[in-house]
């Protein structure tokens, strides 16, 4: 047997790669399908995930209770609001006015009394006398009973049954119809 001469082994190496392009190409075109669908699939995993903490961020975005926008500054009782004051000072100063329901104010021995949360987030409430430097004497515009109580929360203070220390701030008197 006789050696092959650079001319042969050159051709019998382009007959082989020829003889096995069209595997390579079988193997290449697949190899893309594969790579690409694990691509759509991750694409579509991190897209749903965004969605997913995008509508968890939102749906857990604290909603604010004031009118941090101003919303209510064109209501023409903004300005009274505003002014409003009894005996102990302005009552949107430091304390947020709450309406309260005609079943939970009193007259009692010449005294109103009213039931308000015996802390800001309880659901317990608890008869408070209001004292007469914070009633309310000019003509209620806003037609309804409300009342602004102040919760001492700084030392955690506490009366003898575990309340803690409210004091009404404002409060201004409804029809009790």
């Amino acid at each position: 047997m006789s050696e092959l001469s650079d001319a042969g082994r050159t051709f019998l190496l382009l007959l082989l790669i020829a003889s096995l392009g069209p595997f390579f190409v079988w193997a290449f075109w697949k190899f893309e399908q594969i790579r690409d669908r694990g691509r759509r699939h991750v694409t579509a995993v991190v897209k749903r995930w965004i969605l997913l903490i995008g509508l968890f961020g939102l749906l857990t975005w604290p909603a604010p209770g004031r009118d941090l926008d101003g919303s209510y500054k064109n209501s023409p009782l903004h300005d009274w609001f505003e002014h409003l004051a009894s005996g102990k000072g302005r009552c949107c100063s430091d304390a947020d006015g709450h309406i309260v329901k005609d079943v939970d104010w009193e007259t009692k021995n010449g005294h109103y009394r009213v039931r308000v949360p015996k802390a800001p987030d309880s659901k317990d409430t608890i008869w408070i006398e209001v004292p007469d430097d914070a009633v309310i004497t000019e003509p209620n515009k806003a037609a309804r009973t409300m009342v602004w109580p102040v919760y001492d929360s700084v030392q955690g203070f506490s009366d003898d049954e575990g309340y803690s220390n409210v004091s009404i701030r404002c409060f201004l008197p409804g029809s009790m119809t």
